[in-house]
């Protein structure tokens, strides 16, 4: 298998789209989670989805040890392609911050990204809390955490076969998440950003999801939704036509109007 079918999934191949989007999953899940997405992007954007190591068909490989070590391995890749299309960048909660790290890596290769998309997550330069994710606490502490976040079906972590499964892998993303430091002697990206954040995340502020503008030099823009931490989720509709839109617009140069509220 190549490095790029290992890392990448391609679920509904658009060779004719104009633009691609890379997408990055957030902490504990694989890429799958975007399949609603890439159903209703396709076949106006090509996108292809992240997996990461340590889920799914990829169980039995180690997780991450870094989240910077992560996002190289991923630019290496991106950067190695040969795509001309324009390439945005799309990353959900844990994925945003990969995402950006991946950005980062790219803008001075032919590989750069026109636009970094990113929801849920605070910007990189606030770090979470100390002890503000219970990964390091018991499974119970975890579970009740991943309860109150609302993003796992009721009673599925009931089964101590699908703890078994899902609970290493949220502890091992949680613990990137904590290590992760933003270094600010790095220079704010030159594309544009794009933020989503839900008015009631527990987990994101939208104070410090409007940060994300002091990230780059190109732009940025936040929406704010009513909700928490799962937007793609409770607003999948809405922010597909959002990123269409601003994709659509990247590639005539022009400025779309917002379909969602902004604040």
């Amino acid at each position: 298998m190549s490095a790029d079918a290992l890392w990448f999934r391609r679920f509904r191949p658009s060779p004719e789209a104009r633009s691609r989007l890379i997408c990055f999953p957030h902490a504990g899940s694989s890429a799958s989670a975007y399949l609603p997405l890439v159903e209703r992007l396709a076949p106006r954007v090509d996108v292809l989805v992240v997996q990461y190591p340590g889920r799914m068909d990829r169980g039995r490989e180690p997780l991450p040890g870094s989240l910077t070590g992560l996002a190289g391995i991923l630019a290496g890749l991106v950067s190695a392609g040969t795509d001309p299309r324009p390439l945005a960048l799309y990353g959900y909660s844990m994925g945003a911050t990969v995402a950006y790290e991946v950005a980062r890596r790219l803008e001075r290769t032919a590989a750069a990204p026109a636009r970094l998309f990113v929801s849920a997550r605070t910007a990189p330069s606030i770090p979470f809390a100390q002890g503000s994710l219970p990964h390091r606490g018991s499974d119970e502490a975890l579970v009740e955490h991943l309860a109150q976040l609302q993003g796992t079906p009721l009673g599925l972590l009931d089964h101590p076969g699908v703890r078994a499964l899902v609970l290493p892998v949220i502890r091992g993303d949680y613990t990137l998440l904590e290590e992760y430091r933003w270094q600010p002697d790095v220079p704010p990206l030159a594309c544009p950003v794009s933020v989503w954040v839900g008015d009631a995340d527990p987990l994101t502020p939208v104070a410090d999801a409007r940060a994300w503008a002091g990230h780059t030099t190109g732009g940025s823009e936040l929406a704010v939704l009513p909700g928490g931490h799962f937007l793609l989720e409770e607003h999948l509709d809405r922010i597909a036509a959002a990123l269409l839109a601003r994709l659509d617009a990247d590639h005539r140069g022009t400025r779309p109007g917002d379909p969602v509220r902004t604040g």
